[in-house]
């Protein structure tokens, strides 16, 4: 009897031998038959309830036979497996098992085949390209190292014709900022007038002290007689500043020139080594090491901002030494304009003063009027509200008296609704009185504070007029030589380089 994994029907086939039964009794009602489900399994690994028989076991009793054709009518089945075999049957493999473990070692090995054979095809083909990749690379590399130097070169010339025309500026800059520092010795004394009328009109009061016209002439005359003196050395200040960042710049570029003239040695041996050189070497991980700072970009970047920054340095310094040769030439000028504005504008600010002081004495005379005037109408207004008080206390009696009628004489009638009426409108009129009554209060206390605001700005008026028309335009009536303001020469000798104003004694 053989078993491949799936139940099998025994039959008996032993001879008929009577029972000593006539009829066998009834068979009982056959079981539902009971599969057993087998879990799944990857194919051709084995384990140890890999495979175990699915058999339909059938129960019935079993009975004597009363007579042969009793037992054809209903045979009997004895059981299909014998239990002392039943272990053993379960550790085998069925029939399927091992075709299909036969299949998949014969298509592994034709894929192995097949993968080693497109294998070598793709060796052979890989090492061709490889090997034209690597000339590629190789001529790739050496057209890059030359447009390299071609780079290299062109910035070392731009960096060199840079360097000179910096050079040039700054020693033209450094001869103007002599000039300037020469020149600020000879201003001294036009200052301290303009100095003196900006310390005298700070004692004036109040919204007097304010920035007008008259003091930032001043302030303009202050900052053109410190050209010699302030502006001039500040200006000399600029231009020592401005040398130091020509200096750096300088730097820059002859730092960026020894790099360059250095790389482009080191990249003309490298464009000269070839495969049969005898410097040539392993360096293992050289690779994977990154030491660059840049990408072309930004190293031509670098170059170009260093020479945009020298630009702009030379620019700089060319602007300033314009701007110190102009201040020579046209400081004489400028101060006698100046000088001229600041004493106009002084006399005009001297006539405003006194005008708005005689127009704050009429507004002083009006607000004292009006003031009376206000006292009058606040008497008026306290009498008015109390003049209302009576009515409104009558009204609210009638309706208290009236709230005690009995039951249905409590009644909303006419009367009781102009009873109402009327004391709405009193306690409304009440209400608008006193409001009234406090905006008139208020603006007593308002004008009491103007009176005593023109008051205080008529004192501060007069503090003005004495600082600006007697002080401040008695002391600029004299006035320095132009020798002594344009620096040009000593006060008491012949100045011979300016000969557009004539020579003045001192004052």
């Amino acid at each position: 009897m053989e078993f491949l994994g799936t139940p099998q029907t025994a039959s008996y086939c032993g001879t008929k031998k009577a029972c000593g039964l006539s009829m066998l009794p009834p068979a009982a009602q056959t079981p539902v038959v009971q599969e057993c489900c087998q879990p799944y399994y990857l194919p051709g690994c084995r384990y140890l309830n890999s495979w175990r028989p699915s058999l339909f076991c059938r129960v019935s009793n079993v009975q004597t036979c009363p007579d042969d054709s009793a037992l054809n009518r209903s045979p009997l089945r004895p059981p299909t497996i014998l239990p002392a075999l039943r272990s053993a049957l379960f550790c085998r493999y069925g029939t399927h098992d091992w075709e299909q473990s036969n299949q998949l070692h014969l298509r592994g090995a034709e894929a192995s085949r097949l993968w080693a054979g497109r294998l070598t095809g793709d060796s052979t083909r890989l090492m061709k390209d490889k090997d034209q990749l690597t000339r590629q690379m190789q001529e790739g590399t050496w057209r890059n190292l030359g447009q390299r130097l071609s780079d290299i070169g062109f910035w070392k010339s731009e960096l060199g014709y840079e360097l000179e025309r910096l050079l040039t500026e700054n020693d033209s800059l450094n001869s103007i900022k002599r000039r300037l520092e020469c020149a600020a010795e000879e201003v001294n004394c036009p200052l301290q007038v303009a100095l003196e009328c900006l310390y005298l009109r700070e004692k004036r009061i109040g919204v007097d002290l304010v920035h007008d016209n008259v003091e930032k002439n001043l302030l303009q005359e202050v900052d053109l007689l410190k050209c010699c003196q302030e502006q001039m050395r500040k200006l000399a200040q600029r231009i020592d500043i401005q040398m130091r960042d020509n200096r750096d710049a300088q730097h820059a570029l002859e730092r960026d020139f020894e790099d360059k003239s250095t790389a482009e040695c080191i990249d003309e041996k490298c464009f000269n080594l070839t495969c049969t050189s005898d410097c040539i070497n392993f360096f293992h991980g050289v690779d994977k090491v990154d030491g660059t700072i840049s990408v072309p970009e930004t190293w031509a970047k670098f170059s170009n901002d260093n020479i945009k920054h020298s630009q702009n340095m030379r620019a700089n310094s060319i602007r300033l030494r314009e701007e110190g040769e102009h201040l020579l030439e046209t400081l004489s000028d400028q101060m006698w304009k100046q000088f001229t504005n600041t004493n106009l504008a002084f006399n005009a600010r001297i006539s405003e003063v006194m005008d708005v002081k005689n127009k704050l004495q009429t507004e002083l005379a009006k607000t004292v009027q009006e003031l009376l005037q206000a006292e009058n109408t606040i008497m008026l207004l306290e009498r008015s509200i109390l003049a209302k008080e009576c009515p409104l206390k009558m009204a609210q009696t009638r309706l208290e008296c009236r709230a005690w009628r009995p039951n249905i004489e409590l009644c909303r009638d006419m009367a009781q609704s102009k009873l109402l009426n009327e004391v709405c409108v009193i306690d409304d009129t009440m209400q608008t009185l006193k409001l009234r009554l406090r905006e008139t209060q208020d603006t007593l206390q308002l004008l009491v504070m103007t009176k005593s605001r023109l008051e205080h700005e008529l004192a501060i008026k007069a503090n003005t007029l004495c600082i600006d028309k007697e002080r401040c335009m008695g002391m600029r009536k004299t006035f320095p030589s132009v020798p002594r303001l344009v620096g040009y020469a000593h006060p008491c000798t012949p100045c011979t380089s300016c000969p557009r104003r004539p020579v003045l004694a001192p004052c």
